[in-house]
């Protein structure tokens, strides 16, 4: 591959790219734990480590400390921040935190905030959705059961994201609905992972239907109760995967 000139400059396709390696290799030490909390990073170093212009470094520092996970420090450099002041609902932190060591605790903690929201989200759609939107998640239930019984689990992902998302639309409330990135960060991350059953279970698939079906129905209570099997199901297939050693107390 032919190599730039002295005098050319990267374009933005390319600082982006630069910007995005290294936000991605700190971000995921900081969550990891290999970048400890307390610890201070001088911006030469990064810029060193990586290979990169400190207008790059300055770049991915400014949005990881938008994340809360540093903070630059005046005469003192960038210092790693601990967990209780990461903002934990931004989807990359969660990403991050997903694809390292502590999942299981992030897998827990993710569910049980669903557990708390998506059955309640659930049991307001069945009172306040119009008939176009239950109408709409029924074929949506329709699709996502098909989905369950081929071999990818893509489409089955692309489907199970989408439901949720209307779930929680539909629910009426703007804060319920401002919580759809994370439960698709969730749901991705465990497909991604490999911590999803090979074939969602057949007892899940109906579940859905169940919750589409009670919604359509404007039956309150019965949808809340199957968005809350589906949470308990949830956090049992998660359970399962680890051994309890993994599991914190």
């Amino acid at each position: 591959m032919a190599h730039a000139g002295p005098l050319a400059t990267p374009g933005p396709s390319a600082a982006t790219g630069l910007h995005a390696k290294v936000l991605e290799e700190v971000g995921s030490a900081i969550a990891g734990g290999s970048l400890a909390a307390g610890r201070v990073i001088q911006i030469e170093e990064l810029e060193e480590r990586y290979g990169v212009s400190r207008s790059v470094v300055r770049e991915a520092v400014r949005v990881l400390a938008s994340m809360g996970l540093v903070a630059m420090r005046r005469r003192v450099g960038v210092q790693i921040q601990p967990a209780a002041a990461w903002n934990l609902y931004d989807p990359q932190v969660i990403r991050w935190r997903l694809a390292s060591t502590g999942r299981y605790a992030q897998l827990r903690s993710l569910t049980e905030l669903r557990a708390a929201v998506e059955p309640e989200a659930a049991r307001l759609a069945a009172l306040r959705a119009p008939q176009t939107a239950t109408a709409e998640l029924m074929t949506l239930a329709g699709e996502l059961w098909a989905a369950g019984h081929e071999t990818g689990l893509e489409r089955f992902l692309r489907l199970d994201i989408e439901f949720h998302r209307r779930i929680l639309e539909a629910s009426g409330n703007e804060m319920f609905s401002t919580l759809h990135p994370l439960v698709a960060e969730v749901l991705s991350g465990r497909t991604h992972l490999g911590l999803m059953p090979e074939r969602p279970h057949a007892n899940a698939l109906q579940l859905h239907l169940d919750v589409a079906v009670a919604i359509q129905r404007q039956r309150a209570d019965e949808a809340h109760d199957a968005m809350r099997a589906i949470m308990t199901r949830t956090m049992s297939e998660v359970s399962e995967l680890f051994s309890p050693l993994d599991q914190p107390l």
